[in-house]
């Protein structure tokens, strides 16, 4: 445990040093850390954010090595149907390819962002995720079976409910779907509109706020989203197949950035915790692995989930180890890289002249890009 001193400073070790006694007590400390609990601490550097832009990293501060593998990244990122693409690192754009102010649909990067709303709400006691479709008096077209009306708000989140109705919208893996009734909610993963469109029917009839509306106040607005108007933005879907619609974000890449960045600084932007931190941990913390995911292919993708968020199963020497992302059908990402204080946003834009049946950006194409940044020796002291 740390205790304070008698002037508000933290000293390791639980040994509070008063202030007079400072320097005595603190005299070849390095060599007596672990027994005196005295030695003098460098305060962690201050994080950058941006205001109402990003700030670029000088050219003059990459190195020859950055230099040259940034430029390389570029050369793949271009054979790519890439809209747009923005790294972001220690705070300050180290890479931007494509319009990144353009505003286009990101489909299922809305389930990410509804997790992060969440935070807040369970936080203050307003969501309580034990709670179950039966005690929210949430149903829906021909009824729900009793056995699907006890799976919890965290199964949902989670995409564990064993509720397999159907969904207003489709982009998931419903087709692969069990028999209703034959999965316990909690038991088994399946990626499944219907979990995460009644995931958003919860939120606003237990916060008594629109998606959006929560979104405006709570995210975008002391962001400084560059690009977000709520005026484009109402939940949709086929409502003779499900009363609990989706809820389509139209997001710019620059703004993923400004989401992916709030959630590596846990939840905190320029000193206001606007989603608390251990919530930031929970929903990027593993619930299924890979190897437990369903259908066959859905495993063989090799990402883990938590609540909402996609985990990157990297072995540890990776440059994308502890990552995990926000991910939309046909090559919309937000993905978060904490080893390498990175985010890089991604966008596939769609429809294309009003076509929406084009080319994607895959995973294993977006992220062989996103390791070459995350590898690039881009820092101070780095490939110098």
């Amino acid at each position: 445990m740390t205790n304070p001193d008698p002037v508000g400073r933290r000293v390791p070790g639980g040994i509070a040093c008063p202030l007079w006694m400072r320097t005595i007590c603190c005299a070849g400390a390095f060599a007596l850390l672990l027994a005196s609990g005295c030695a003098a601490t460098t305060p962690a550097p201050q994080a950058t954010f941006p205001s109402a832009s990003w700030e670029a990293t000088p050219e003059a501060e990459l190195g020859p090595a950055c230099r040259r593998d940034l430029d390389t990244t570029r050369d793949y990122v271009r054979t790519l149907d890439t809209t747009a693409l923005m790294a972001v690192q220690d705070g300050r754009v180290l890479f931007s390819q494509g319009p990144v102010q353009t505003v286009s649909i990101v489909f299922s990067v809305r389930k990410s962002v509804l997790s992060m709303l969440y935070g807040k709400y369970v936080a203050n006691g307003t969501i309580d995720l034990d709670r179950t479709l039966a005690d929210l008096g949430i149903d829906d077209t021909g009824g729900l079976l009793p056995i699907e009306r006890q799976a919890r708000l965290r199964d949902l989140l989670a995409a564990r409910s064993g509720v397999y109705h159907a969904a207003a919208n489709g982009g998931d893996d419903a087709v692969a779907a069990p028999a209703r009734g034959s999965k316990a909610p909690g038991s088994y993963f399946l990626y499944n509109n219907w979990d995460f469109n009644a995931a958003g029917t919860a939120f606003e009839r237990l916060t008594g706020r629109g998606i959006y509306q929560a979104f405006a106040t709570d995210l975008a607005t002391p962001l400084q989203l560059e690009d977000f108007d709520p005026a484009r933005h109402r939940r949709s879907g086929d409502a003779s197949r499900s009363e609990h619609l989706a809820y389509p974000f139209f997001l710019s890449t620059r703004d993923m950035a400004r989401l992916g960045y709030l959630m590596l600084r846990q939840g905190n932007w320029r000193g206001q915790q606007l989603v608390p931190a251990d919530w930031v941990a929970q929903i990027t913390r593993q619930t299924t692995p890979a190897a437990q995911m369903h259908p066959a292919h859905t495993a063989r993708r090799g990402f883990g989930y938590g609540y909402l968020w996609w985990l990157l199963e990297e072995p540890p020497d990776s440059p994308l180890s502890g990552a995990y992302m926000a991910w939309g059908v046909h090559g919309q990402y937000i993905l978060v890289v904490p080893k390498r204080t990175m985010v890089i946003a991604h966008k596939r834009q769609v429809p294309v002249a009003g076509n929406w049946d084009v080319s994607w950006v895959g995973p294993t194409e977006f992220l062989r890009a996103a390791r070459m940044l995350a590898a690039a020796p881009c820092r101070a002291g780095e490939g110098r």
